[in-house]
C-alpha cells in the first residue's frame, strides 16, 4: 500500500446505535483500516481513526460522513466539547509516503463531495485553509452550532464549499490537512470545574500557554472528577513531557493531583519516544530500536 494516509473524523454523537451505523458505513469500503474509535457521553463525541490509500480512505470517510449527517440532529445535541456540526472535523494526516499537499487535496475533495451530497457547508482549516484566520479551528468553531446561522451569512464567514447557510440538522463541517497530533487527556482530583478551567488556560497557546496546544476542562460526573482535554498539534515543537510537567505544576498550585491520563485516538510513536527519552534518560532510543517498527520496516523493504 502506497501513500498511506490517516484520517481522524470527529462526529457529534455518543449514541451506541448511531456509532455502530457510522462505523458500518466506513468499513463497508474494502481496504480501509479501522484503527480505533472511542466515544463518551460527557463530550458527546465519537472519534474514529482510519488509515488507507488516499482514494480508498476518501470513499470510506465520505460514506461515514453521509451516514452521520443522516442520523445526527444537532438541534438536540448537548456536549462539553466545542462543535460546529454532526460531522464536526475531518482531518487528513500524512503518514507513510504521503505529504501535506496530497492530504490537502483529499480534504478539498472531501469537502467538495460532502457538501454536494448532503448540502452541508464545509470550511477548510489548518494546512488547507483559504485564509490565515481559517487555519485556526477555534476561529471557525466560534459560536458553535448554536451561533452558526447568524455567522455564516457574513462575507468573511462564507464556507469554502456548499451553501452559505447552516444545515438545519447537520450544521457545518471542518476539514483540512494537518501534521500528526497528540490527543491527550489528564484526569485531576477535583470536581471543581473552575479549577480545571484555570489549569487548561495555563496550557492553551492562545491564552498564554504552550505553542500548538489547545486545552479545555470538562466534568466527568460518573467519576466525580475534572478532565483536562488537550490537542497537541506539533509535538516536535512542544513535546508531550513538557505539557505534562507544566500541567503537574499547575495542578500543585491549585492543590489537586493527577489521577490518570489517556490518549484520545492513536498516538504518534515519535511523541511516545520523546517521553521515554526524557523520563528514562535514554540516549539511543528511536523507532529503529523498537522491535515492532524495526520488523515492519524490514518487511516493507523486502
Amino acid at each position: 500500500m502506497h501513500e498511506l494516509v490517516e484520517c481522524a473524523p470527529n462526529f457529534s454523537t455518543s449514541d451506541p446505535v448511531t456509532v455502530e451505523k457510522i462505523l458500518d458505513a466506513i468499513t463497508s469500503v474494502r481496504g480501509v483500516l479501522l484503527l480505533d474509535h472511542s466515544y463518551d457521553d460527557y463530550y458527546n463525541r465519537l472519534v474514529v481513526t482510519l488509515a488507507g490509500e488516499g482514494r480508498i480512505l476518501l470513499q470510506a470517510v465520505l460514506r461515514g460522513a453521509v451516514k452521520a449527517a443522516e442520523l445526527i440532529d444537532m438541534r438536540t445535541h448537548k456536549g462539553q466539547h466545542p462543535r460546529l456540526g454532526a460531522v464536526d472535523v475531518v482531518p487528513f494526516v500524512p503518514i507513510a509516503d504521503s505529504t501535506i499537499e496530497s492530504c490537502s487535496e483529499l480534504a478539498k475533495s472531501f469537502g467538495r463531495q460532502f457538501s454536494a451530497t448532503c448540502d452541508v457547508p464545509v470550511y477548510l482549516y489548518a494546512e488547507s485553509a483559504s485564509s490565515p484566520d481559517r487555519r485556526d479551528i477555534d476561529w471557525t468553531r466560534e459560536g458553535e452550532y448554536e451561533g452558526l446561522e447568524e455567522r455564516i451569512s457574513r462575507p468573511d464567514r462564507k464556507p469554502d464549499f456548499g451553501p452559505a447557510r447552516a444545515h438545519p440538522t447537520a450544521g457545518a463541517t471542518i476539514t483540512g490537512a494537518r501534521k500528526p497530533m497528540v490527543g491527550f487527556n489528564v484526569n485531576i482530583s477535583t470536581h471543581d470545574l473552575a479549577i480545571g478551567k484555570k489549569i487548561a488556560r495555563a496550557l492553551h497557546e492562545k491564552k498564554g500557554g504552550l505553542v500548538g496546544v489547545r486545552a479545555m476542562a470538562a466534568e466527568i460526573p460518573k467519576m466525580g472528577i475534572v478532565q483536562i482535554g488537550m490537542s497537541i498539534y506539533d509535538y516536535e515543537r512542544t513535546p508531550l513531557y513538557r505539557v505534562y510537567e507544566l500541567l503537574k505544576l499547575e495542578a500543585q498550585r491549585h492543590n489537586v493531583s493527577i489521577v490518570s491520563s489517556e490518549f484520545n485516538g492513536m498516538a504518534p510513536l515519535g511523541a511516545i519516544l520523546d517521553v521515554a527519552n526524557y523520563y528514562l534518560r535514554v540516549t539511543n532510543l528511536n523507532d529503529d530500536r523498537i522491535i515492532e517498527t524495526a520488523i515492519c520496516k524490514r518487511l516493507q523493504n523486502q
